[in-house]
């Protein structure tokens, strides 16, 4: 009898391992590998107010995994009512948003396919947060921004490149700013409007952001215009995300391989930011989100230290 009762206890450990790593596999399937995460968004308290989160282990994540006592507070921000920028309160009965589509001006389309859609409202694609309704997001499903990852070589007094001593790779720098909400160094991106092009918001936010408004001569607007390098489009490990609206964006990095453009500027905090600087890029730099997680996607495709 005993020996019975071993072999089905580990029959049931090995169901729910066997369960675990499909799930990883799904994930795997759904985002890339090195960007996501679904941490901030969970188990916590929801920022600018007192709404605790359900807790959502990491074995119940996905919608497809069973969690019967799931409850979760749901919760929008009062002062997003009424705002230009956001959508009307859902269910509300009137016209449905037309959801996965471009919906009119406003996208919500998702980069990560197809989002189910119940009770009326828009499900979380990467799985449950602890919260339903919009809390300090204005649409209802995927709200998409841009960041702009500008970057230089760091440089000693004489103009040198300098490489880094253990890896004997060239240390990149990018350009941070101190978010005033989280006080956390992040990316210096923003929401893109509704009928926006992706390039113009990368300009507009990074211009914003980190030189207050400056174009500094026509410099930053000949430096965007060359183009930059793609490094993500999916979904953002937001600490403002719920089960039913969500952060996702599309990072480009623009290079001053010479540092004699927008290297040589001088940075100015604007806008929601209340610091800003060069920030030497490695693997224990802390950012907003999985902001370091994207940026060592640039470190990895020019060959920098990390």
């Amino acid at each position: 009898m005993t020996s019975i009762l071993f072999i089905s206890v580990l029959l049931l450990i090995c169901l729910q391992f066997s369960h675990i790593l499909a799930n990883n596999k799904m994930l795997a399937a759904i985002v890339k590998p090195g960007i996501f995460r679904h941490i901030m968004c969970r188990n916590n308290i929801y920022p600018r107010s007192t709404v605790q989160r359900f807790p959502v282990p990491d074995a119940v994540v996905f919608w497809t995994v069973n969690y019967e006592e799931y409850c979760p507070p749901c919760y929008t921000a009062p002062h997003i009512g009424g705002q230009s920028w956001a959508d009307a309160p859902l269910p509300n009965g009137s016209n449905e948003p037309h959801w996965n589509h471009n919906d009119g001006l406003v996208n919500r389309v998702s980069f990560h396919g197809e989002y189910q859609i119940k009770d009326g409202l828009p499900q979380n694609p990467i799985g449950r947060t602890g919260l339903c309704g919009r809390g300090l997001l204005g649409r209802w499903g995927p709200n998409h921004a841009a960041d702009p990852i500008v970057t230089r070589w760091k440089r000693n007094e004489k103009g040198q490149i300098v490489r880094h001593k253990d890896s004997d790779k060239n240390i990149l720098q990018l350009v941070a700013i101190q978010r005033s909400d989280n006080k956390l160094w992040a990316i210096p991106g923003g929401m893109v409007d509704p009928g926006e092009n992706v390039s113009v918001t990368l300009k507009r936010e990074f211009t914003e952001e980190a030189l207050n408004f400056d174009d500094k001569g026509n410099m930053v607007e000949e430096f965007f215009k060359q183009g930059g390098v793609h490094v993500y489009s999916g979904y953002v490990d937001d600490f403002r995300n719920t089960d039913n609206a969500w952060m996702e964006t599309t990072a480009l990095n623009f290079h001053d391989e010479d540092g004699t453009k927008v290297g040589q500027l001088q940075l100015e905090a604007g806008d929601d930011a209340t610091n800003v600087r060069w920030t030497d890029i490695n693997a224990n730099l802390k950012l907003h989100a999985n902001h370091a997680d994207i940026v060592g996607e640039v470190v990895a495709k020019r060959n920098a230290h990390w």
